[in-house]
């Protein structure tokens, strides 16, 4: 199990993505305008930095739901290898087999 700390920061993260989505995306495009004047661009660039490092959606951790482990996540199940591994032994899971040869 992960630290409840961690889960709850990864939570408040992605909170403000959600939250700041659209303001960064305005000011990325402005920035990437090569058009618009390079002072113009450079204030946007200055407003991006102004904003919260935590609402960049490359900060925000997948975690597994079950256990909150941060590897060996499975975005399909949106779980780790070994919640997956001890859900399927349980039975819990359907179509996961254990494998035996």
């Amino acid at each position: 199990m992960a630290k409840v700390s961690a889960v709850e920061k990864n939570k408040r993260r992605r909170k403000t993505v959600a939250r700041d989505a659209e303001k960064r995306a305005a000011l990325k495009k402005i920035i990437m305008n090569k058009a618009t004047p390079m002072e113009e661009r450079f204030r946007a660039q200055l407003k991006l930095a102004d904003m919260p490092r935590d609402g960049s959606k490359t900060r925000v951790r997948n975690r597994c739901s079950v256990s909150g482990r941060p590897r060996g996540f499975y975005r399909k199940l949106s779980m780790s290898r070994i919640a997956l591994r001890d859900l399927g032994n349980t039975g819990k899971v359907p179509g996961i087999v254990k494998s035996s040869w």
